[in-house]
């Protein structure tokens, strides 16, 4: 879904010596790759499983074909839908958490993406040019900020801070996407052709009116793209707290993990999976609703 976000764009293949460029970048790639792995050490054998090691991991993997419905543990709720009930029941919790935290971010992504985005000072005149490239410089600081630190680090930072709460959890994901957001957007809309923009500036539309007329219809269909599959990231970010605690999928399977209970895992495994496909089905038929 990332690629369908910039579809239609000119590819830097097409462009003049960016075959030699390519290949240059290549090169760096796999030397930095071999200066890693020899600083590393990862070529040492004892690093490799030991025969215990394969024996779990291939307990593990043996258990992806035959997920089970049933709870593993003594003591564990009975029913033959106890263990379906609560992987659904985490996965709707999931949901919860990456739908507000994207709310969050796509609010403040927008903003950020005006702010950072060159071409609305460039088409205001005036004090907008005196303080645009100023505040520019401001948004696209802080973005680069907010989206240097992965969520898992604002969740242990705020957790420190803040302590458990479901609140912490929608933050520590909402900071990131929110900085990635404002960035991918501030740079679609200065990629979008300003004629319409212009057109409206000089009939003397006011800036707001000029930027959601003129600007944001022809960069919205990769801004829904794009966050459509932020979406989705989202929903992995939401369901990998679930390891600090938080009600989340990432918490069943945590804690069956540590049992090895493998089957659970991969219960709840597949439950996930089972929601990325869904909602990647499910932002398709509307992403082609909204654009048709």
């Amino acid at each position: 879904m990332a690629s369908e976000a910039y579809q239609g764009r000119p590819s830097l293949l097409r462009r003049p010596g960016s075959l030699a460029a390519g290949g240059w970048v290549l090169a760096f790639l796999a030397v930095a790759a071999i200066i890693s792995s020899l600083k590393l050490d990862l070529f040492r054998t004892d690093i490799w499983p030991t025969r215990g090691g394969w024996q779990l991991a291939g307990d593990f993997f043996g258990q992806a074909l035959h997920p089970t419905i049933h709870f593993l543990g003594e003591g564990s709720p009975e029913g033959l839908w106890a263990l379906p009930n609560q992987a659904i029941s985490a996965a709707a919790n999931t949901v919860v958490f990456a739908a507000a935290a994207m709310s969050l971010a796509l609010v403040g992504g927008m903003v950020l993406g005006f702010l950072a985005s060159s071409v609305w000072w460039d088409h205001a005149g005036g004090s907008g040019r005196r303080y645009g490239p100023a505040i520019t410089a401001a948004a696209r600081t802080l973005m680069t900020l907010m989206r240097s630190i992965h969520e898992l680090v604002w969740a242990v930072l705020l957790l420190a801070a803040l302590g458990m709460g479901e609140l912490v959890a929608v933050i520590a994901i909402a900071i990131p996407y929110t900085g990635t957001l404002g960035k991918i957007f501030s740079e679609m809309l200065d990629e979008t052709p300003g004629d319409a923009a212009s057109a409206l500036r000089l009939a003397g539309a006011p800036l707001g009116s000029w930027y959601l007329f003129g600007l944001v219809p022809g960069a919205l269909p990769d801004m829904l793209a794009y966050a459509f599959y932020r979406f989705e990231c989202a929903l992995r970010s939401s369901a990998v707290l679930g390891f600090f605690g938080f009600p989340t999928l990432g918490y069943f399977i945590s804690a069956s993990f540590e049992n090895l209970y493998f089957a659970e895992v991969w219960t709840y495994l597949y439950v996930l999976m089972a929601l990325i496909l869904l909602v990647d089905w499910w932002s398709g038929r509307l992403r082609r609703a909204v654009l048709s």
